[in-house]
């Protein structure tokens, strides 16, 4: 799983085999390992939700998806999901959860797990 964090906004790309897993359990993890803190990000079924919806707490990132959306995700077309999500504070989030394609450019990166790129 990647993550992208640009000023209010957040996006994870997943694999198909993470698509899969999440699919199957609700849950998925990823973490890295500093010099003094671990750093997580997570993504997690979160039930009466009906959008997108993120919390940061103890240095884990954590994406909450409704449940009805990951009903057939792993086998159907849906690309992922999207969400202006405004905060306790009144701030707007942008939150995107996708699969992960194959780069139509060059890259050293594994992508053997990737979804075939529409556009190639």
């Amino acid at each position: 799983m990647k993550i992208r964090i640009r000023g209010n906004s957040i996006r994870y790309r997943l694999t198909k085999s993470e698509v899969e897993a999440f699919c199957k359990t609700g849950y998925f993890a990823q973490k890295t390992e500093f010099n003094t803190t671990l750093f997580c990000y997570e993504i997690k079924i979160k039930k009466n939700i009906n959008s997108l919806q993120t919390d940061f707490a103890n240095n884990t990132i954590t994406i909450y998806v409704p449940n009805s959306y990951t009903k057939d995700w792993a086998t159907n077309s849906v690309v992922g999901f999207n969400n202006n999500y405004i905060t306790p504070q009144g701030k707007t989030l942008f939150i995107l959860v996708e699969k992960d394609f194959v780069c139509m450019d060059e890259t050293v990166e594994d992508q053997s797990d990737n979804y075939p790129n529409p556009n190639a």
